[in-house]
């Protein structure tokens, strides 16, 4: 009952509340994004969501106009030259996740739930294992268990294996858990910084290799 339908009910009413009384917060941090780097504002790019199926999913710009085609392709860390002065405020306050909202509205995120990855980092949908691909059984998460329990410092197959933890264990009472973690996250700015390699070889790799 929670996962199927309260769940999504609790997303539309989040999304909707965050779009109408913090308009103004993101007004401002669009306009401070155009003075100091003039380009398109919001930052678009293909994520996995549900059902390992892509969608286009919204920030506020933090980098340089055209960063994605430079360097890695990925953030990189907190040194990251790519990254605007405005830039670095909003990733540190998480401000640049605001206009998320509209996919909570749309139903291609929930406040709760895996971050969707990238369509190529940390692989392709077609590389991940049967077990893994089980983190895609939910709606993508503006934050997460696994966000909560490390963040940025966590190699991915630990994070998938919290995504999918968190699939197998969805309830009203873990969400609330998860979500005043992240607020005391947010306010500490706790791991939020890639601290080492975001991917490793999976021990049967190692031994294979």
């Amino acid at each position: 009952m929670y996962k199927r339908y309260v769940k999504r009910l609790i997303d539309a009413v989040i999304g909707i509340l965050v779009l109408a009384i913090l308009w103004p917060v993101i007004l401002l941090a669009a306009l401070a994004i155009f003075i100091e780097d003039p380009g398109p504002v919001l930052f678009r790019q293909e994520r996995l969501g549900k059902d390992g199926k892509v969608f286009q999913m919204l920030k506020l710009r933090s980098m340089k106009v055209n960063s994605e085609h430079t360097g890695s392709g990925v953030y990189s860390g907190k040194d990251d030259p790519r990254v605007t002065k405005v830039g670095r405020i909003l990733r540190a306050t998480s401000i640049d996740e605001l206009v998320q909202a509209v996919h909570l509205v749309s139903g291609k995120m929930s406040l709760i739930g895996p971050r969707p990855p990238l369509t190529y980092h940390p692989w392709p949908i077609e590389e991940y294992t049967t077990e893994q691909l089980h983190m895609f059984d939910v709606r993508p998460g503006i934050t997460g268990w696994a966000q909560v329990n490390g963040r940025k410092g966590v190699e991915w197959h630990k994070r998938i294996e919290m995504n999918c933890w968190y699939a197998d264990h969805v309830s009203f009472l873990l969400d609330v858990k998860i979500f005043f973690m992240t607020i005391a996250k947010v306010f500490s700015n706790a791991d939020n910084v890639n601290t080492g390699a975001t991917v490793e070889a999976a021990p049967e790799e190692t031994v294979q290799k």
